[in-house]
């Protein structure tokens, strides 16, 4: 799978990319809705965030993280997310035909149409996969730029619930969209 678009170059994010996710979640407002604003560190990068992406990686299937970077200047400004849904809890899709995608980025490439953009450039290259049938997004209710991005992708409000994860639980709401 390679995701294009145009104005944005997409790469699989592998360990090496380590310093810009890290660089991304030094900004409080960008992890406003992710953890009440703060900052993450190397260290919880190295033990908890890689060794999770490891996990669900698969270039191949398009799963894990796709660094978003601007065409014209090259700046890294984000990523997006796409791994089976609920991949981490017992309500896992075990044949993996509904596929999660979420998204962080800077602050600074915000109300540019850019979240929408790389998401939906992967959303159309899912789309050719046959054997995925659904996409989905979860996010908190006051996330409203969030949910405005899962609204232009085409998603609809399915419910508010809590979300199961390992590193903690949270009320959500799940959008979903047929392929």
């Amino acid at each position: 799978m390679q995701p294009s678009s145009l104005r944005l170059n997409y790469s699989f994010i592998t360990e090496k990319d380590i310093d810009d996710l890290y660089q991304l979640d030094q900004d409080p407002a960008v992890m406003k809705y992710l953890n009440g604003g703060k900052p993450t560190t190397m260290e919880e990068k190295h033990t908890v965030f890689l060794p999770r992406m490891a996990k669900y990686a698969n270039k191949e299937k398009g799963w894990g993280l796709w660094k978003v970077n601007i065409k014209e200047s090259g700046e890294f400004i984000g990523w997006i997310l796409v791994r089976p849904m609920h991949f981490f809890n017992d309500e896992a899709d075990t044949e993996w035909h509904n596929l999660e995608l979420g998204w962080r980025f800077k602050q600074s490439s915000w109300g540019k149409g850019y979240a929408t953009e790389a998401a939906n450039a992967l959303v159309e290259q899912i789309a050719l996969m046959p054997e995925y049938t659904h996409i989905s997004a979860i996010a908190l209710k006051e996330n409203v730029g969030s949910i405005g991005v899962m609204e232009k992708l085409g998603m609809t409000f399915v419910k508010e619930y809590m979300h199961n994860d390992p590193l903690g639980d949270i009320p959500a709401v799940y959008y979903e969209r047929r392929l």
